[in-house]
């Protein structure tokens, strides 16, 4: 049986970790090399760094930023924000990330994610997808879910795997920041939709929060931030619970 990954989540602006509501509402949570090496000692199962403005603010992502957190952690590092080439990827690849994520750039140009995943293997291509409920679809937004697309989740997300991703990871954006718990109504759609690893983020308030998330949305991973970083969950304690609840984790 694959274990269910616990996975924190970083998201970068002007060096600092913030955390928002609904993608807005921004405020500092901390160092991001205090904040991932203390995950790493915590037993987190992986840890995401997505730097939230680069796409926005047209620029790449911050290469120096994520080799400091790499060589402070000794668990898989997925990092995203502005990846749109390439040599995007190499660069990140170079300075520590083992996996990179895209979102924005692989919307405008999918053929983008067929080239990654040729380049540097499925394993190392997450896809992003940032959507909220628009007359009962998930419509697909980028820029960081200011710039509204015609995607739907369901048939981006398998057209997402047919060019190659290794795996998706899906924001809820009604959801983030709200700590009202996971879509899992959506989750469970779209992890029977695709085959590839799905992870969860948006919604994270409690501990019953994640069992659900495993439970009835059926999520590979759940991605979390606020409540890691304020440490009103701890990981290890989250980690006993799931086990608790016959939930197979690290």
């Amino acid at each position: 049986m694959l274990t269910k990954r616990i996975i924190p989540c970083l998201d970068i602006r002007n060096g600092r970790t913030v955390k928002g509501v609904n993608f807005v509402k921004l405020k500092d949570a901390g160092d991001p090399v205090e904040l991932a090496q203390r995950y790493s000692d915590q037993g987190a199962d992986e840890l995401v760094f997505l730097d939230i403005s680069a796409t926005n603010e047209r620029r790449s992502t911050l290469a120096d930023l994520v080799h400091s957190v790499a060589s402070v952690i000794n668990i898989p590092f997925t990092v995203g924000g502005g990846i749109t080439s390439l040599k995007d990827v190499e660069l990140m690849l170079k300075n520590g990330a083992d996996k990179v994520t895209v979102n924005s750039a692989a919307i405008r140009s999918p053929q983008l994610i067929n080239s990654m995943a040729k380049e540097f293997g499925s394993q190392c291509i997450v896809v992003a997808i940032d959507a909220k409920r628009v007359n009962n679809d998930w419509q697909v937004y980028l820029n960081g879910g200011r710039v509204a697309t015609p995607f739907d989740l369901y048939t981006w997300s398998q057209e997402i795997e047919a060019r190659g991703a290794g795996e998706l990871l899906f924001t809820s954006m009604d959801h983030d920041g709200t700590k009202n718990g996971f879509a899992n109504d959506a989750l469970s759609r779209l992890t029977k939709l695709v085959n590839i690893p799905v992870i969860a983020s948006g919604g994270a308030g409690s501990i019953q929060d994640f069992v659900d998330v495993f439970k009835y949305g059926n999520a590979d991973g759940a991605l979390a931030a606020s409540v890691f970083h304020f440490a009103e969950i701890g990981i290890p304690e989250l980690k006993k619970t799931l086990k608790d609840n016959s939930i197979a984790v690290r």
